[in-house]
């Protein structure tokens, strides 16, 4: 049962002197676990001054992030680091990103900067996109899985940046899930997975991009997407001119991993999920008859679908649970919604999900992406 625990937080006045206090209201859930509200647009300084106090000590936090929620640590503590892993089930060869506030940050953590990384952050930063850079030496072992590259991100949430910007320190931060569930895009979805095995919770609202950042190889002759995320690859090739697709984005698969998210099942609710793609009036047709077939073998089926196609699963057979991900027109509203449908298919004790195919194009590339990755590619051609 959760209990509220107030803080008394310090306020220097005169000299110095802490005459006046400001009590912040936490609820304790789980074991140890702490949950704040905040101000996703405005933090409240003295609750990030909390946070950072937790992050400086070697804690493990979930905070928001425009893309979804990461569980931050101490980018330069082993230790710190390793809770993370601990916490999530995480392989310890999967590398994780590395965030900052300010673009001074970089140079402490890469041993050079490509002029072409200066070009895309001067563009796209803050915001989804991790560029991949040469390891400097402050960066442990365990932040890059033992690679010779790091990942860097500096997110565009006011939380993310004020919680760096006051722990003075870079964050090494996953996704706040159980490794390989779907990423959270709510703090709710972080209580879920990890209530009891971190320190807090600091809940912002929901992220609005809702898939991870794009992870772009910059140590590569021709600059490589690794993962595909907030930043497409047609604004990526506008920029550089140049740029590649590595072969696991579309379901090769990869020894070890150079980035996170490229060789594990990841995002895959409990249901098993399959993907249906062709033309679209024979995807719909072929998924009516899929949900027929396992329904009479007894299975609770879930569809994912889009607004166009949606009344075709609105007259028998029916699904037991079905999910409008929002318009094909309009790619970033299925990109916000995907996990939190996916986390839904699980609420409803869906056995089976299947899930249209969308065009890999824009957003596309990133939701297909993750829709492979949950069905563990497991692809039916309408």
């Amino acid at each position: 049962m959760a209990a509220a625990i107030v803080v008394s937080w310090p306020i220097a006045g005169k000299n110095n002197n802490c005459d006046k206090y400001i009590e912040v209201k936490w609820v304790a859930v789980g074991k140890r676990t702490k949950y704040l509200k905040i101000d996703p647009r405005v933090p409240e300084l003295h609750k990030i001054r909390l946070v950072a106090r937790i992050l400086n000590r070697g804690g493990v936090v979930a905070f928001p992030t425009e893309t979804v929620y990461g569980l931050g640590a101490n980018a330069l503590d082993s230790r710190a680091v390793r809770r993370i892993f601990r916490a999530k089930g995480r392989p310890a060869d999967n590398p994780l990103i590395v965030h900052i506030a300010s673009f001074r940050d970089v140079q402490d953590l890469v041993a050079y900067l490509p002029p072409r990384a200066t070009l895309l952050m001067q563009r796209f930063w803050p915001g989804p996109l991790t560029l991949v850079l040469p390891r400097g030496d402050l960066i442990p072992d365990i932040v890059t899985a033992g690679l010779d590259t790091v990942g860097i991100r500096m997110p565009a949430h006011p939380v993310a940046q004020a919680l760096i910007r006051v722990a003075r320190l870079p964050i090494a931060a996953p996704s706040a899930n159980i490794s390989g569930r779907p990423s959270p895009t709510t703090g709710r979805h972080v209580l879920k997975d990890l209530r009891g095995k971190i320190d807090a919770v600091v809940d912002g609202g929901p992220a609005t991009v809702g898939v991870e950042s794009t992870v772009l190889d910059l140590t590569t002759p021709v600059p490589t997407i690794l993962r595909p995320g907030g930043v497409t690859y047609e604004e990526l090739k506008a920029v550089l001119g140049e740029v590649a697709i590595d072969p696991a984005v579309r379901g090769s698969q990869v020894a070890q991993p150079r980035a996170p998210g490229m060789k594990y099942k990841h995002y895959a609710p409990r249901g098993e999920v399959f993907v249906v793609t062709g033309e679209l009036e024979r995807v719909t047709a072929k998924i009516r008859a899929l949900v027929a077939a396992w329904q009479q073998g007894g299975r609770r089926v879930a569809v994912l679908a889009t607004r166009e196609t949606a009344a075709a699963y609105q007259q028998d057979p029916r699904p037991d649970y079905l999910e409008v991900l929002g318009s094909r027109s309009q790619p970033a509203t299925i990109a916000a919604n995907l996990f939190n449908a996916l986390r839904n298919c699980d609420r409803h004790r869906a056995d089976i999900i299947l899930a249209e195919a969308i065009a890999e194009e824009g957003l596309g590339l990133a939701i297909m992406n993750r829709l492979r990755k949950s069905a563990a590619n497991r692809i039916i051609h309408a």
